[in-house]
């Protein structure tokens, strides 16, 4: 018999990524979201969580970077898989140390590409256009202690046309994290069990 696998999301935003990953695996009763945890007292995914019943963990910097809480919060509730979905901060070695290889990023270009601190969201997509690039996409990737460095496990392309602006390639991008970032999700966990 499967365990299941408890997934702990991390979003510092409006929350749609995490959203859309709790709705996929609502019917899914190998897969649990266990609870979102934010850095942000005013980020939309608070709500989002609620609406979906899920707990939220609301945590400041001081507490993730010099304490040990928010690991143990994830060991207590055994928490198998940590997912990046808009989270800014950087995730400390230590977090990473605890859970190798079991946390997993989206980011809004095709790395090594548009990556790095500062680049995110609108930021990235200003980049892509400024820089006229021809195609953006998704990266979805392993987390180490830097910055959009860890081991690539998926990429998915869209054009860029010479008159889209940052705007029309933020829209391209939502509908890549959205079609794909839960399946491949589902993907990992099945070839870790």
């Amino acid at each position: 018999m499967m365990t299941t696998q408890k997934i702990a999301i991390f979003a510092s935003g409006s929350g749609s990524n995490a959203e859309q990953i709790a709705l996929y695996f609502a019917q899914n009763a190998a897969v649990e979201i266990a609870f979102i945890l934010t850095n942000n007292p005013k980020a939309g995914v608070i709500e989002r969580a609620k609406r979906l019943h899920i707990p939220v963990v609301l945590f400041d910097k001081k507490t993730f970077y010099d304490t040990p809480k928010i690991i143990q919060i994830l060991q207590n509730q055994q928490i198998d898989w940590v997912v990046l979905a808009g989270f800014m901060l950087l995730i400390p070695e230590e977090l990473v140390k605890a859970f190798p290889n079991k946390i997993v990023n989206i980011h809004p270009a095709l790395l090594p590409k548009f990556g790095g601190k500062g680049m995110y969201g609108h930021f990235v997509h200003e980049a892509v256009v400024a820089a006229n690039e021809t195609e953006s996409g998704i990266t979805i990737h392993y987390v180490n202690e830097h910055y959009d460095e860890g081991a690539i496990v998926f990429q998915a392309q869209c054009p860029v046309l010479p008159t889209d602006t940052p705007d029309d390639v933020a829209q391209k991008i939502h509908v890549l994290e959205h079609r794909f970032y839960s399946e491949i999700i589902e993907k990992l966990i099945s070839k870790s069990g």
